[in-house]
């Protein structure tokens, strides 16, 4: 029998306060956070530089529950999985178009213990992805170009999650990029599962509500 996904709401850290961060994520689990999505950008990959592997491992103990889904816009990702796999994050995602060896990088996250997560950027076809989706425990489509903050969702990017969620009916299919409650509809009857949301969700007077409302709407869409 298959495996329905499993709807996972989590909310990008890197809209929230980084000077007192372990508190931003605790309040995001206690509104009901299914994981936290972590931004890593080398200003290589993406012309922004954010944090790298010795914030995690300082947030670590302070959150030691939560689930850290690390994205590696970064142009060397396998530099940094056994830096990430030892600071504790649990899942590793790396962008398709920074790697000739998707393959061998997966196994290598793999055997660092964490998850593995394949990124697509909107200019990279969902066929790029597909021969190396059986190494992926996620494959993450981003509607928005990576590494600029505050752009439009690119609804036309909802094609790829399609193709995804009805090749592979059980894969967890992540969206992220201009993800609130005005798009999430879409994302959801697109067939996404895992939900990255950066303001809408770390900036909203009530987080919880927001968090609830998406949630609603993607069992809805699995539902379908």
């Amino acid at each position: 029998m298959s495996q329905r996904p499993v709807c996972k709401i989590g909310p990008s850290i890197l809209n929230a306060d980084l000077s007192n961060l372990h508190h931003a994520c605790e309040k995001m689990l206690d509104s009901g956070a299914d994981y936290l999505h972590l931004d890593v950008m080398d200003g290589h990959f993406v012309p922004n530089l954010t944090f790298g592997h010795p914030l995690v491992k300082c947030l670590r103990p302070k959150v030691p529950d939560a689930f850290f889904d690390m994205h590696m816009m970064v142009a060397n990702p396998t530099e940094w999985v056994e830096p990430m796999a030892d600071a504790g994050a649990d899942q590793y995602t790396f962008h398709i178009e920074a790697t000739s060896d998707p393959t061998t990088l997966s196994r290598k996250i793999k055997e660092a213990g964490m998850k593995v997560g394949i990124g697509i950027k909107p200019g990279t076809g969902v066929e790029a992805v597909l021969p190396y989706v059986d190494a992926a425990d996620m494959i993450l489509v981003m509607t928005v170009e990576p590494g600029f903050g505050g752009q439009k969702f690119m609804a036309d990017m909802m094609e790829k999650v399609r193709v995804l969620r009805q090749t592979f009916p059980e894969m967890d299919i992540e969206v992220d990029g201009g993800v609130g409650l005005t798009t999430i509809d879409q994302c959801a009857q697109a067939g996404a599962n895992m939900i990255v949301s950066g303001s809408a969700v770390v900036g909203a007077s009530d987080p919880k509500a927001v968090i609830a409302q998406m949630r609603a709407a993607v069992v809805k869409g699995l539902d379908k």
